[in-house]
């Protein structure tokens, strides 16, 4: 009997009931608010899904030693963590990206492209904030980039410089991404009057095959010759976007924007999701990096919004742009430009600015991946 007792105290000092702390339990229940979110909300289900799932997995409790863990060393988790570890995960994303984006909008009217300029200056204002609240310079870029809105890119850069915050870093920078539809809509309106609401644009001009094979090669010469520490980032872009207006290489493109960008998906939503272990995540600095996350998005979609109302006064009342399309400077693709769309919408029932707000929005995302080069490059 006594042999049987001791086996059940050893059995159960290794379960989770036995090693649970209120830091596991707090860290379950944002599991479960994000499954809700996903589920219940559909909030961006492909992002919040598999990184709420991944809460979950790696806030249930252990003891230490048993090659489980995320952070311990040959753990399967550890060997899938790797990607997001060093990096080479968010490429093969931005692969994915290329492949499905089509860059029309931008072509046919490229001064757009300042407007997804303009809307990181959200990383460059909290890069200043949260070095005024203590943070080291190569934290500051890994906290700051969550105001690109992109994901990968934040991962990307907060594995490089600041690898101890990736954790809460990430799962901001997709937090806030999922929450596009309740951030922007009161600071587009805000900041608009009812009369620059109603702006119609001429629609775009038809764009050439050969613009669209071009512009993957021109851009991504141009772009990574002036910023070399993008290349992972924008190399992959440009390069899935070839694949896909080559029309020679169907598919590699159907490969690379289906199946391929699923997969990672799924493998850096969950570790993202398990690298949040209730140890090494609930400290004083995630509080602050989800405010300075906040901070960073609110500056970067005011910036898109005001650019484009100072545009305004320098164009001639034919080539006036819609203010509403200010916010989808931000590279959540498709979401702010969707978001853009429907607040229009609210105001004209039959003005459609969805293709026209496509243009800063894919800006956005070769504006993000500049920023986080030229990050990288400095702090390096």
């Amino acid at each position: 009997m006594d042999y049987i007792l001791s086996n059940l105290e050893t059995f159960w000092g290794y379960t989770g009931f036995a090693n649970a702390t209120p830091q596991h339990l707090i860290m379950l229940v944002v599991g479960l608010v994000f499954l809700f979110l996903a589920i219940k909300k559909n909030f961006e289900p492909m992002l919040l899904l598999p990184i709420g799932f991944g809460i979950l997995i790696g806030n249930i409790p252990f003891q230490e030693g048993l090659d489980i863990g995320i952070y311990e060393e040959g753990s399967v988790l550890n060997i899938l963590y790797q990607g997001v570890r060093t990096g080479w995960y968010p490429p093969l994303v931005f692969l994915g990206v290329g492949a499905l984006t089509d860059f029309s909008s931008l072509i046919a009217n490229p001064k757009l492209m300042l407007i997804g300029a303009a809307a990181q200056f959200g990383i460059f204002g909290a890069f200043i904030i949260a070095r005024a609240l203590g943070f080291e310079p190569d934290q500051a870029a890994g906290i700051a980039i969550i105001g690109g809105a992109d994901g990968p890119t934040a991962i990307f850069l907060s594995s490089k410089l600041a690898p101890n915050l990736m954790g809460a870093i990430a799962v901001s920078a997709y937090s806030y991404m999922a929450m596009v539809p309740i951030i922007q809509p009161p600071i587009m309106r805000l900041l608009t009057t009812k009369k620059e609401r109603v702006i119609r644009m001429k629609s775009p001009r038809a764009v050439s095959h050969n613009e669209k094979v071009l512009f993957p090669i021109v851009g991504m010469l141009l772009t990574c010759f002036l910023v070399p520490t993008a290349i992972p980032l924008l190399g992959m872009l440009f390069f899935g976007n070839l694949l896909k207006e080559s029309g020679v290489t169907r598919r590699l493109a159907d490969t690379a924007s289906g199946s391929l960008t699923d997969a990672i998906t799924i493998l850096l939503g969950v570790t993202v999701g398990a690298s949040t272990q209730a140890s090494t995540f609930l400290t004083m600095d995630t509080i602050f990096i989800f405010f300075l996350g906040l901070c960073a998005f609110v500056i970067a979609s005011t910036s898109g919004v005001l650019f484009v109302k100072i545009m305004n006064l320098f164009l001639p009342a034919e080539q006036k742009i819609n203010p509403l399309i200010g916010n989808a400077g931000v590279s959540a693709v498709p979401m702010s430009a969707r978001i853009s769309q429907n607040v229009g919408l609210e105001y004209d029932s039959s003005n459609y600015l969805l293709m026209h707000a496509m243009g800063p929005n894919v800006a956005g995302v070769i504006g993000s991946a500049v920023a986080a080069g030229v990050l990288l490059a400095f702090l390096t």
